[in-house]
């Protein structure tokens, strides 16, 4: 099975608790490549790309998240190459600048 790009923007209480640093710990147990930042809305937002099961894995962790935060939804769709690219060079998963 061939892998999979998914973008996500998650709603809730979800900055000022690790939140990134959760997702990036997720999605590199679960090996999946990617990149995860804050949004100055208050939302975070995540590319993430690997087998189907894994990156779904790292969603279902991500709608739990840290203690201390709340999600309240996460809006899912179909990602690009071009958006995973913003990651940084040589790096697996990166936690990107606020957008």
């Amino acid at each position: 099975m061939s892998d999979v790009i998914r973008h996500l923007s998650i709603r809730g209480r979800v900055q000022g608790v690790g939140y990134r640093a959760f997702v990036t710990r997720e999605a590199l147990r679960h090996g999946v490549e990617g990149w995860v930042r804050n949004r100055r809305d208050g939302s975070v937002e995540a590319v993430l790309a690997g087998a189907p099961e894994n990156v779904a894995a790292v969603i279902e962790a991500c709608r739990r998240g840290p203690y201390g935060a709340r999600v309240d939804a996460i809006d899912e769709r179909q990602g690009g190459a071009d958006e995973l690219s913003l990651r940084e060079a040589a790096e697996r998963f990166s936690e990107l600048p606020t957008a």
